[in-house]
Parts: C-alpha cells; sequence; structure tokens
C-alpha cells in the first residue's frame, strides 16, 4: 500500500464521515470513496460499514487503523532522522534533547555545560514537554535523545543509560498540616481531603475519569497547588524548583525514580553518542 492510500483510510477511519474526511484531506468526496473501495478490494474485506445514516469500523478495518497509524508514524519520524542526517552531512549537525518540564532541572543544565565543554560538542535544542511524552518524541523522531524516568516512563525499544536514583517527596500548598512533618507515607497522601492527585491527558489527549482537576503542564500543576486543589508526588529533585507558595514533604514508601538518558537504539548520530558519554560521565563522578 502507498503511504497516500494509508492516509486516506485513516481520515476516513478517524472522522467517519466520508464528507469531513475529503475536506481534511484537501481533497473531493469521489477519488476518496474509489480510493477506500479499492483498499478493501485489495484486503478482500469489508473495512469500513457504510449506511445513509453512519460509517463504522469492522474489526478489520481497527486493526488496519492501528497499524496504519504506527506505519505512518515510522514514515515520518523517517523524514525527519534522514533530514537531520542530511543537515550533519552538510556540517549542520545539532540534537534535539527531550526532557520533561520541571523535572531533572539540575541534571540537565550540568549535562548541558559538560557536553558543551566538549571539543566535539553540536547546538542541543532542548524540548520541554508534558509528562510522559518524551518517549513519544524519541518514537516519532522529534527528539533524538530524551531524560526519561523509571518507573513511570516505558523504555521498551529505547537504548537507556542510567544516571541517577532518588525518593520522592509529595508537593503541597505552603502552610497545610502536613509541611510540619519530617516525612509521610502513601496512604496519607491518598486519603488527604480536598488535595487529588491530578489527571493527565493519555493517548488522543483525553483525561481518564477521577475526581483530581485536569492539568496538561507543569505551570497548571503548580498553580492547582498553590490554590489548594491538589497535591502531587514528584522526585525529590524537584524541591529546588518550588515556588515559595508550595512546600514540600519526603514520602517513606514511594518508588524510588531512576532517571535515565535513552535514544533510539538505530540511531548512528555521533552528537547523540558524545551527549550520552558525557551523561554517563557525570554519573559516574557522582
Amino acid at each position: 500500500m502507498e503511504t497516500r492510500e494509508l492516509r486516506y483510510f485513516v481520515a476516513v477511519a478517524e472522522e467517519l464521515h466520508f464528507g469531513r474526511a475529503a475536506q481534511r484531506l484537501g481533497i473531493a468526496q469521489p477519488p476518496l470513496s474509489r480510493a477506500i473501495r479499492q483498499i478493501e478490494r485489495r484486503f478482500g474485506t469489508v473495512l469500513l460499514e457504510r449506511t445513509s445514516r453512519a460509517v463504522t469500523l469492522t474489526e478489520a478495518g481497527a486493526v488496519l487503523l492501528r497499524e496504519a497509524r504506527a506505519a505512518l508514524d515510522a514514515v515520518e519520524a523517517a523524514e525527519r532522522r534522514t533530514r537531520r542526517a542530511a543537515l550533519a552531512a552538510a556540517g549542520h549537525a545539532g540534537v534535539v534533547l527531550a526532557a520533561k518540564a520541571g523535572a531533572s532541572t539540575d541534571l540537565l543544565a550540568k549535562l548541558l555545560d559538560a557536553y558543551a565543554a566538549e571539543p566535539d560538542a553540536v547546538a542541543v535544542d532542548v524540548l520541554l514537554c508534558g509528562i510522559g511524552e518524551q518517549a513519544g518524541l524519541l518514537h516519532d523522531g522529534r527528539a533524538d535523545v530524551a531524560l526519561l524516568h523509571r518507573p513511570f516512563d516505558a523504555l521498551t525499544g529505547f537504548d537507556a543509560e542510567e544516571l541517577c536514583s532518588e525518593g520522592q517527596v509529595v508537593i503541597l500548598p505552603a502552610g497545610h498540616p502536613l509541611t510540619s512533618r519530617p516525612h509521610v507515607r502513601m496512604a496519607e497522601v491518598s486519603e488527604l481531603p480536598g488535595l487529588p492527585m491530578p489527571r493527565w491527558p493519555g493517548p488522543g489527549g483525553t483525561y481518564p475519569d477521577g475526581p483530581g482537576p485536569q492539568a496538561r503542564d507543569h505551570g497548571q500543576l503548580t498553580q492547582l497547588i498553590a490554590l489548594g486543589r491538589a497535591c502531587w508526588i514528584a522526585p525529590e529533585s524537584c524541591r529546588a524548583q518550588l515556588r515559595g507558595d508550595l512546600a514540600a514533604v519526603p514520602v517513606l514508601d514511594a518508588p524510588t525514580v531512576t532517571t535515565v538518558v535513552a535514544w533510539p537504539p538505530h540511531s548512528r548520530s555521533r552528537a547523540v553518542a558524545g551527549l550520552v558519554r558525557t551523561a554517563t560521565r557525570l554519573h559516574q563522578s557522582n
């Protein structure tokens, strides 16, 4: 199949409406309908059930939608990496580093300073993102290397080196009764009245059900906590970036967080290799 056909099918499968899909693709509806029929003839099965009122995916169509999205993502990632490789070959080498906003700030600053001092260092673009987004940026080629955090971020499909491990703290509004305590436990945090954990958008940008307020980025999160609407468990290194209206208390039984530097295993970038070497050297010196 051609990538054009995959894009046509994905548009119809996501919109479940041929007219809206055609508008989204910028083409007329008749050629789109013909393309979908041709795809179905190739597979020998119905992928989309059509009636005068609705379009629905068949089981086979749902499988093709999932696989087509993955294939198109892989093609786009290949295009991005190829363009960056071409720039590097032309003497315009650079590397994109993805990191979660508000996390590992001291480590990131030390890494960037140490790498900049290397004789073969290239420009590093730092891509700050929301919680859990780093892996996706690596997969789709928008980032060359990333700082990930076990056990929260999946390392499947990446090569990685450990950099540091730390405990966690609960971040609370300044003046909350628990801030006078030397430490707390997970059960106490989960039962805090009026301070639920916030909810983050999952795949597709939708929020899971739950009592906590919706948060999309680190700025929203800290404001919600300061307003007394939420609390959050985070790595201990976050203490250094806390605003004056927030406080942190160690959580004794929270899982240890391990920060790793990760990159795609097929990477042949000298800049990525150099950045990883610098990161591991920093880890070994601590």
